[in-house]
């Protein structure tokens, strides 16, 4: 069975982490596997949301520790600029909002990938670690310049350090991840999530994303003017004029992406 399942279903690209047995942990082959379903969802012009979530009791646990020893060894340098850094920077730059529904345990690599999604929503029984301090190494896949931007520097170097467990909840409390939902609901719940962004206006989100990424390198009058050109960019859209009209005409707007 293929280690990455994907399916398009009313617009949304259903990107399933399918290593159950290995806690979903990347491995070579579902590593370059996961790039191809990107660039697939990215690509089609039926998709208009991303949702990514893991099979079994994990949603994923980073690098297959398996692929770090033997004659056959992966090198770091490889699983990082082959592996990671190109998934997590598709994700920042795919111009789809991309869901992240952590279903369980998401460590490592794993953590971090989420957390670089648009939206990350957990299940309650569902945990974030940094578990890279516990081999000596140091996180990754985009974590040191994600997480002190989520929760802070104090809490960020804590928990990188430390590699404590943090749970769905306090993810939520210390504004790590958008919503907790409870174990028996959570797939109904993050799957509603990306069905609604999945009817916005796609190209309004994708001009927010590219302002949100540019706001970590701008100062404030570079991002007034980052805004400026993309707010006439939105302005110019079909979207926006549909809701303009339906706003103007008191009924729900249908927007169609463009």
């Amino acid at each position: 069975m293929s280690s990455i399942l994907f399916q398009i279903k009313d617009t949304v690209a259903y990107i399933t982490l399918n290593r159950p047995d290995k806690f979903n942990s990347f491995n070579r082959e579902m590593a370059l596997l996961m790039q191809e379903k990107l660039d697939e969802a990215a690509a089609s012009k039926e998709v208009r949301a991303i949702y990514i979530t893991g099979a079994g009791k994990a949603f994923c646990a980073g690098q297959d520790i398996g692929e770090l020893v033997g004659e056959e060894k992966l090198e770091i340098k490889q699983i990082l600029s082959e592996h990671f850094n190109p998934i997590v920077e598709r994700i920042r730059k795919i111009e789809k909002p991309v869901v992240a529904a952590v279903n369980g345990v998401a460590a490592g690599a794993g953590a971090n990938m989420a957390l670089c999604c648009d939206v990350v929503v957990a299940a309650a029984s569902a945990s974030f670690i940094q578990a890279f301090s516990k081999i000596g190494l140091i996180p990754d896949s985009g974590g040191t310049f994600t997480l002190p931007r989520l929760v802070g520097w104090q809490k960020a170097s804590a928990l990188m350090m430390t590699g404590d467990k943090v749970s769905a909840t306090e993810a939520d409390n210390m504004g790590m991840i958008y919503k907790v939902f409870a174990d028996d609901i959570f797939e109904e719940e993050s799957k509603k999530i990306a069905t609604t962004l999945s009817q916005m206006p796609t190209k309004g989100l994708a001009y927010t994303k590219h302002a949100l990424n540019q706001s970590f390198f701008n100062h404030w009058e570079q991002q007034l003017s980052f805004e400026d050109h993309y707010q006439q960019k939105a302005a110019s859209t079909e979207d926006y004029a549909e809701g303009i009209n339906a706003f103007l005409e008191k009924r729900k707007p249908v927007f169609k992406g463009r």
